[in-house]
């Protein structure tokens, strides 16, 4: 059996990518399957792509990415399946999954953590918007001979289409890279959010309990992330996102947040901060939107929260009492040990080419 992964990213840079394709690779390997994995982006032109300026390396950055496309065509003949991880191309129609499925008859697995269906503007892309034919998911969704989708909410939107959808959740190596739990009886307390730029803007809706917190409270707040958010906010310290430094950076939280909107597109969110959080021993307090609710419990691994009120009162019952926290931790840990370990979603992936 060959297998062709088709992914937006270039390796080993983009959470999603990493979580749902990379980190199951070598459960292909262990059973002799081999495989390809093909980005659109290149290295070069990925340091770039949400960066003001730089228009001809992007255009470059575009042409080549179609041109690899078009040329990965000619391969599909020597694979059995081709599993589209987002998008083959970020884009226009859905041709390259239309030629796979329709003219080389290929089994499609189609893979999406979020509510891709829908249109998410941010300050980078808002320029592309109108092209992304963001309605191509629903053709997908019935080209492929399986969905994959990482909860309740995607997979409602997907079998609408197609009755072959899997539920695998974005979930974390507990054995091999989450493997440590924090340490709650520190001196210095830190509430901390690790994302990318396209989440920065969320920590807007929690900046008015952290300013009130701090007037009262000494402790940091910690953003890992790859670029700086502009909140005001004193006790905010930046530590750029770094992949082999990312659980080291994750155990610095005494407490990790997750606001969301209310939003549509927010309810496709999978919940991944708040594991990853809570399987480092991290009690989470998260917006109660979505898969956030069935992730975090209420009052046992962390706090969902509605109001800034509530954010206020979650926040300062952790960060005042040390016990707690390992408390909330130790039931998060175990949370994720049930619902969220890695190697328990192995037979899941790997059945997904049969």
């Amino acid at each position: 059996m060959k297998v062709l992964f088709v992914v937006p990213f270039p390796l080993g840079k983009a959470a999603s990518q990493r979580y749902r394709v990379e980190q199951f690779l070598p459960f292909l390997q262990k059973r002799g399957i081999k495989y390809k994995v093909a980005p659109f982006w290149d290295a070069s032109t990925w340091t770039v792509l949400y960066k003001k300026g730089h228009f001809l390396r992007k255009a470059t950055g575009v042409f080549d990415g179609f041109l690899r496309r078009a040329l990965l065509l000619l391969q599909l003949p020597s694979y059995n399946y081709v599993f589209i991880h987002r998008e083959a191309t970020p884009v226009g129609p859905p041709w390259f999954e239309w030629i796979a499925a329709k003219v080389f008859r290929k089994k499609l697995i189609y893979d999406f953590d979020d509510a891709i269906w829908l249109n998410n503007t941010s300050d980078e892309n808002k320029s592309v918007t109108r092209y992304k034919w963001q309605h191509k998911t629903e053709k997908i969704c019935r080209w492929s001979y399986k969905v994959s989708v990482g909860n309740n909410f995607l997979k409602e939107y997907a079998q609408q289409f197609n009755q072959q959808v899997v539920l695998l959740p974005s979930a974390v190596d507990l054995i091999n890279k989450y493997n440590k739990l924090k340490n709650q009886q520190v001196e210095r307390i830190t509430v901390g959010w690790i994302g990318s730029h396209s989440t920065l803007p969320y920590l807007k809706l929690i900046e008015p309990a952290l300013q009130r917190l701090e007037k009262k409270h000494d402790f940091d707040f910690i953003v890992i992330a790859d670029r700086s958010p502009e909140l005001r906010i004193d006790s905010m310290v930046f530590v750029p996102w770094n992949q082999e430094t990312e659980v080291d950076g994750l155990l610095r939280f005494s407490i990790g947040v997750m606001p969301l909107p209310d939003t549509e597109w927010a309810r496709g969110k999978c919940a991944f901060k708040a594991i990853q959080y809570m399987a480092l021993g991290i009690p989470a307090i998260v917006s109660a939107v979505g898969a956030n609710t069935e992730a975090v419990l209420n009052g046992e691994t962390g706090y969902t929260c509605t109001t800034e009120q509530e954010w206020y009162e979650s926040l300062e019952r952790l960060l005042t009492d040390p016990d707690l926290r390992a408390k909330q931790g130790e039931a998060g840990r175990a949370q994720v040990e049930e619902r969220y370990a890695l190697q328990a979603y192995e037979q899941t992936f790997v059945s997904l080419f049969s």
